[in-house]
């Protein structure tokens, strides 16, 4: 299997300007080297200097978890912690010391009810709320399969081979409790909590002993130290004879490692083994008062996120400085373009990068931009301007075919210019002629926004259309299937009746025009159903196909036709499908034919388009693309696993390419009772840069909403048709691996029939020569695509990254979440070809190389006990721990093949905002809302010892919306929200709101729709109580936690993370 890109190891030369809104300093070209921002040497010396615990670091209140101590009560209570820092310099701004939390808890780990046995969908609708992607019906536990065993395997290419076996035993090393001989006394007290803090309710009590932390936190290259065993004075481990059963305190540590331990931790599954689709171990016996790693001690994603909400969100991001990372995606932030993309269009995992090939194999950082070229800006953002050059078009390089963009260096007084990527120096044309000012700048470069920007459109000419003709405007062609199950879920009765008021808002340039986008109507079942629905009819004709074999349309004039002429005869076509279907007993049906209609009728009419299918069933009726039932549970956990995701026929691969080369995008929208066969159904959608939407057991009353609102998006938002993209790249590096939802016919070309404003490109670069850190790495993204009104534009796109020299450099200007997006997308299309262990495996062992390749080469010498992370990757485990406990890498016995498969599709075409929230979702804890104000409480970490019984919290995940009920929650809080006094009164298959007239019933309504109004897919609400049936679902996203079927939670996760590198490192 190939790895994803490796990185390098730099020395980022500091962020260089290259061009600020001002007349007289502004320059053309690459920033010249001087504006260098002075930054410390990599490796300061380590010098201990006294934290302030209670200084004026933000703290934030977390409902679990010890009250806040006083300083002298935590130096009481933590004899045996050592806190060091090396205040950071002022020219390193953004690495100050993170807040140490003094407040440390031991807790017995939540003890997880007893797994039901996988229970196979029931082939009727349950009656409780559902979740319809990777969540069981409510009746078995939701959990996830076994994390990854220790022993890496160097799938990923470029990775050392993996260490000798001598690891002990193939388990996650719980934290070792550690207990000093009988003989020495603890160094650790209980203290009583400080007068003035009641204890929390269901605050866990303050156990006498408590495991020891170190966080050293130096200075920029040397952030986060999380030392994993006991410190004692002058810093050596802990000797002494292993722990006889009964002794109180800590256990001494081997040779300062954690991990290397005679026997399991108490109160976890001893063997850390592979039992994919068998059923989970059974939950430990909670033990006594265990001793762990404290949650509060290691890297909180919830602070990091606030931290840079607090340092980033005031003012604009400016784009002119090269190699600036953008603040993170959680952050509300607005962007002055002054030369290179938005991050809203472009993020890139690294904005250092590393000069030579060997330095980028050695760290392993992937180096990867994720595009989503067609982005929606915030209100407060303009689009990209649109430049017409007239008849001779967008000026080029001569020699590369790169677009004119800020990074182009005139001379010879402006007749002629040196691109930027391959040096070549090309003719200024006439008309594109100015003269330049006294720094080489021309005079016009602020009224070009090629010249300016790093984000901008050019109206292409003829030339760049197919088969040098302009383009018609596109179709939207709806084909609905009309079986039983289709008409008895009621689905086929709210597709027409929504469609009636929704052709009004299919998608146009100017909201005061009417749209040109004509529609036409299929519906089907083992035969197709055309409908003449030309505005000269008294009422629409059916004409019914039914050699499916030998597919044709069956009428030119009257199938595609304007909304506005053929209004009447289309409401009544609507009017009568359902009544038509009403008493249909055919359970069969067919779907290649029907992209095979909805294909030929948009190359009879000679235009790209939309085909928006409505499915309910496996295709097993006689005809091309029949498919059969696979689904084999047995094969789950096997090397023949990753035959169910790969496409059971091939027939569906060459409809793709066909329907490609037309722009013919399809959308699918499934109702499924039962397997249909994502993994195949999709493969036109997936290489169309269409979409997939999937409503398991839908049902008219609790569906309708979500399903409504997915369509009503899909229809209306912006996209372009018969899109091609290219990547250009500066001399050095270039572009060799793609991700996402697209077609290729070459190495070069993302073939897209459809791109919209949520589909992102991901996009991996390789070295083929060095770079240099004067002139960095250049990247231009050029979409060439039809709009929706039918004109033919290039929308271009241009980044400029640092390179360095230093891995330091390196590891100072990398982006975790893009990081994970990437390796996410890595590893999904790696199941395709390898065992899913193997890919989870090389996932570890990928993440242990680079945190190994920054311990060993940028961080200053400590003690082999301490786990060292760079400040900006000092997430990666817990981030990494989520994808690995996924759905998709890691299912519970009763994840659906098609849930893993719809999410396997789902992701591969996701942004870094959408993959956030998908593998850590936001918990906010709704009591502590202020309704006087806009802000949002701060949420809390995704850990059920984070919940509060009085409390109620809103869990979004991208997907779903879960509002979490305490059983003790207050009497007012409850009328506020549901309108009820007690809990028990609550119905916990509401799937909205009830609307009452108070601030607190408003507010919270007002958050759940602004939310919704945030992600591409419409979010449904179900209300869970403690205890009940659903909390299991619930739960299942509660990713800092150990799950039911062997995914470990993120402080097991981080200690086995902490051995891997050690055993690099040895």
């Amino acid at each position: 299997m190939r790895g994803p890109p490796t990185s390098g190891t730099p020395s980022a030369p500091a962020p260089q300007v290259y061009g600020h809104y001002k007349q007289s300093d502004a320059q053309n070209g690459p920033p010249p080297g001087a504006a260098a921002l002075q930054r410390p040497p990599v490796s300061q010396t380590y010098t201990p200097a006294a934290v302030n615990l209670s200084g004026t670091q933000a703290t934030y209140s977390q409902q679990f978890g010890a009250p806040p101590t006083s300083v002298q009560q935590v130096t009481n209570q933590m004899a045996g912690m050592q806190v060091g820092a090396a205040l950071p310099t002022t020219a390193a701004p953004g690495y100050g010391v993170p807040p140490v939390s003094a407040a440390y808890t031991s807790t017995v780990p939540p003890s997880f009810p007893p797994a039901f046995p996988g229970a196979l969908p029931p082939s009727r609708p349950p009656t409780g709320p559902q979740l319809s992607y990777g969540a069981p019906p409510p009746q078995a536990q939701s959990g996830f399969p076994n994390a990854p065993p220790s022993q890496p395997s160097s799938g990923f290419p470029g990775g050392p081979a993996p260490p000798p076996a001598s690891a002990p035993s193939q388990q996650y090393p719980g934290p070792v409790p550690h207990q000093p001989p009988v003989s020495q006394p603890s160094p650790f007290h209980a203290a009583p909590p400080p007068a003035g803090f009641p204890p929390q309710p269901g605050a866990p009590p303050s156990p006498a002993g408590m495991p020891v932390t170190q966080l050293h936190h130096q200075s920029m290259s040397q952030a986060n130290h999380v030392s994993l065993g006991p410190a004692q004075p002058g810093g050596m481990p802990p000797t002494g004879p292993p722990p006889q059963p009964g002794m109180q305190g800590y256990p001494p540590q081997q040779n300062g490692a954690f991990g290397q331990m005679r026997g399991p931790p108490q109160g976890y599954p001893a063997a850390y083994q592979q039992n994919y689709g068998g059923p989970p171990p059974p939950p430990a016996p909670a033990p006594a008062a265990q001793k762990r790693l404290d949650p509060d001690a290691i890297p909180s994603p919830i602070q990091v996120i606030e931290d840079d909400k607090a340092n980033k969100s005031g003012e604009p991001f400016t784009t002119g400085v090269r190699g600036q990372a953008p603040p993170l995606v959680t952050t509300n932030f607005q962007v002055r373009d002054q030369g290179n993309a938005s991050p809203h269009f472009v993020r890139c995992t690294a904005y250092n990068m590393p000069c030579t090939s060997d330095m980028a194999k050695q760290s392993q950082v992937p180096l990867a931009a994720v595009i989503k070229p067609l982005a929606t800006l915030p209100a407060d953002e303009a689009p990209p301007y649109l430049v017409d050059h007239g008849e001779s078009g967008p000026i080029r390089c001569n020699r590369c075919k790169a677009y004119m963009c800020p990074y182009m260096q005139f001379i010879e007084g402006g007749r002629r210019f040196q691109c930027a990527f391959c040096s070549c120096v090309t003719e200024v044309p006439p008309h594109y002629f100015q003269h330049l000012d006294h720094t080489g700048k021309r005079v016009d470069c602020y009224e070009r926004p090629e010249l300016s920007l790093g984000s901008y459109e050019f109206l292409a000419t003829v030339d760049y259309c197919k088969n040098n003709k302009v383009p018609q405007p596109p179709a939207f062609i709806f084909l609905i299937d009309v079986s039983y199950n289709a008409v008895k879920s009621g689905m086929v009765g709210i597709v027409c009746q929504e469609l009636k008021t929704l052709l009004d808002y299919l998608p146009r340039e100017n909201p005061e025009v009417e749209s040109n986008v004509r529609v036409g109507f299929v519906t089907y079942n083992k035969v197709l159903h055309f409908y003449n629905v030309k505005s000269t009819l008294a009422q629409p004709q059916m004409m019914v196909v039914s050699d499916v074999a030998d597919m044709f349309v069956p009428l030119l004039d009257g199938f595609l036709v304007s909304v506005s002429e053929s209004r009447v005869v289309i409401e009544s076509l609507l009017d009568k499908i359902p009544e038509m279907f009403a008493d249909t007993r055919e359970t069969e049906t067919v779907f290649a034919p029907v992209i095979q209609a909805g294909l030929d009728a948009l190359k009879a009419a000679d235009c790209a388009g939309k085909l928006f299918i409505f499915h309910t069933s496996l295709p097993i009726a006689e005809a091309p693309g029949k498919l059969k039932n696979r689904e084999d549970k047995k094969l789950v956990g096997t090397d023949k696993e990753k035959s169910l995701f790969q496409p059971q026929v091939s027939f569906y691969g060459n409809l793709a390419k066909e329907c490609v080369a037309q722009g013919c995008c399809v959308d699918l929208f499934l109702f499924p009772n039962q397997y249909v066969d994502v993994a195949t159904l999709a493969v036109v959608p997936v290489s169309t840069g269409g979409s997939v939407y999937k409503y398991r057991y839908f049902q008219a009353q609790t569906d309708q909403e979500r399903f409504l609102n997915d369509l009503r998006r899909d229809v209306q938002k912006q996209m372009g048709f018969d899109a091609v993209m290219r990547v250009r790249t500066s001399t050095g590096i270039r572009a060799t691996d793609f991700f996402g939802s697209f077609y290729m016919s070459n190495t070069t070309d993302v073939e897209l029939a459809g791109l919209d404003c949520d589909k992102t490109v991901t996009v991996e670069f390789r070295h083929d020569d060095k770079l240099s850190e004067e002139t960095g790495a250049l990247i231009q993204c050029a979409v060439l695509y039809t709009s929706c009104n039918g004109q033919r534009r290039l929308r271009i796109h241009n980044m400029a990254v640092n390179c360095c020299a230093q891995l330091a450099d390196l590891y100072r200007n990398c982006e975790t979440d893009t990081i994970i997006n990437f390796f996410t997308k890595y590893a999904y299309r790696s199941m395709l070809s390898s065992p899913t262990k193997t890919v989870r495996d090389s996932l570890v062992n990928q993440c242990a190389q680079i945190l190994a390749c920054y311990r060993k080469n940028c961080a200053s010498p400590s003690s082999a006990g301490q786990l060292i992370l760079p400040e900006c990757m000092k997430l990666l485990p817990v981030y990494l721990n989520c994808v690995l406990k996924s759905d998709v890498l890691h299912p519970a016995a009763d994840t659906s093949l098609d849930d893993r498969a719809y999410l396997r599709q789902l992701v591969s075409a996701m942004d870094v905002a959408e993959s956030h929230v998908f593998f850590y979702p936001r918990l906010l804890p709704l009591h502590k809302m202020d309704v006087e104000t806009d802000t949002l409480p701060v949420a809390v970490r995704d850990s059920e010892e984070r919940l509060s019984k009085g409390g109620l919290y809103l869990l979004e995940t991208g997907l779903h919306l879960f509002l979490w009920v305490g059983a003790n929650a207050q009497q007012e809080l409850l009328q506020n929200v549901f309108g009820v006094p007690a809990f028990g009164q609550i119905d916990p298959n509401m799937t909205s709101l009830p609307v009452l007239d108070n601030p607190y019933s408003k507010k919270l309504r007002g958050i759940v729709e602004s939310f919704r109004t945030q992600r591409p897919r419409y979010m449904k609400l179900l209300v869970v109580k403690q205890e009940d049936k659903l909390e299991l679902i619930f739960k299942h996203f509660l990713v800092e936690d150990k799950n039911g079927c062997g995914g470990a939670s993120y402080v097991d996760f981080l200690c086995h993370m902490h051995k891997e590198i050690r055993q690099l490192l040895s």
